[in-house]
């Protein structure tokens, strides 16, 4: 994302990151690409984990060192479901979780999407057979990709979209067991490949949770699953809370019902 808004993003998480949530002082991010991905001010500029000193101030003082936010972006901000990889094979995603979660012992994980976001785009467009065919796949590794991991957060769609987007969606939470329902964009404020990317956005949830190494800190409560939406047009970010079964933006009237929810449920 460019920088402006990555920095409307940071300014606004800066108040779940800061002393009154002395919890949430490390966490890992899986965030969608943009097309101006790794450009600050027309330059481009290499990015990497390791927070810049000049703009640490923007996460809290909570961050302690070695407990800095990192992150991991690719194509709609997907993480494999676990039944993708039998024996050794893997990708870069589930192999990021374990570094951060277990060895790193991250405590949150936020899921972050937003709006207007190609992959989703294209994924919403892979519904035509023949757009998605495995000749087209070979074509195309987007294609291949978004058809081998989005396909649940189409299903997904499909079921909203024959609903006539009123009836809310189950999904899975931290264990099988746990499950929370939640309304997509119930004001009806927001595209229909939104609304695709807001569901996507929750079912990673549910991929996250599937990995059988962070079975025992999600069971005790030791590690927590979040999902972000920003709207890349007004600068406004929605945070998923499932008392309100909705993404919920963040701002003046929300942020103290929020911080409860999160005080509450999340520390």
């Amino acid at each position: 994302m460019c920088y402006e808004l990555r920095t409307s993003v940071l300014n606004k998480l800066k108040v779940m990151t800061s002393t009154e949530l002395p919890h949430i002082s490390s966490w890992a991010s899986f965030e969608g690409m943009t097309a101006d991905d790794g450009q600050e001010n027309g330059q481009d500029t290499p990015r990497s984990h390791e927070i810049p000193a000049h703009r640490q101030k923007n996460y809290g003082s909570s961050v302690r060192e070695g407990q800095r936010p990192s992150g991991v972006r690719n194509a709609g901000n997907l993480i494999p479901h676990s039944q993708h990889f039998p024996d050794e094979k893997t990708t870069t995603e589930p192999a990021a979780m374990e570094l951060g979660c277990i060895i790193n012992d991250i405590k949150h994980i936020i899921v972050c999407g937003h709006s207007d976001c190609k992959a989703m785009n294209l994924l919403h467009a892979l519904r035509d057979e023949e757009f998605s065919s495995q000749e087209n796949r070979r074509k195309s590794p987007l294609r291949a990709w978004l058809c081998a991991h989005a396909s649940s957060s189409l299903e997904k769609f499909t079921q909203l979209e024959a609903s006539g987007y009123h009836t809310p969606l189950i999904f899975q939470a931290e264990t099988p067991m746990r499950k929370f329902a939640a309304y997509i964009d119930p004001d009806d404020k927001f595209a229909i490949t939104d609304k695709l990317s807001q569901i996507n956005c929750l079912q990673q949830l549910q991929n996250i949770a599937s990995y059988g190494f962070l079975k025992k800190r999600l069971e005790r409560h030791d590690l927590h699953i979040h999902a972000l939406w920003f709207d890349i047009y007004t600068g406004d970010i929605y945070f998923f809370s499932r008392q309100s079964k909705r993404f919920v933006e963040i701002n003046e009237n929300t942020i103290k019902q929020l911080l409860l929810e999160v005080k509450t449920y999340y520390s």
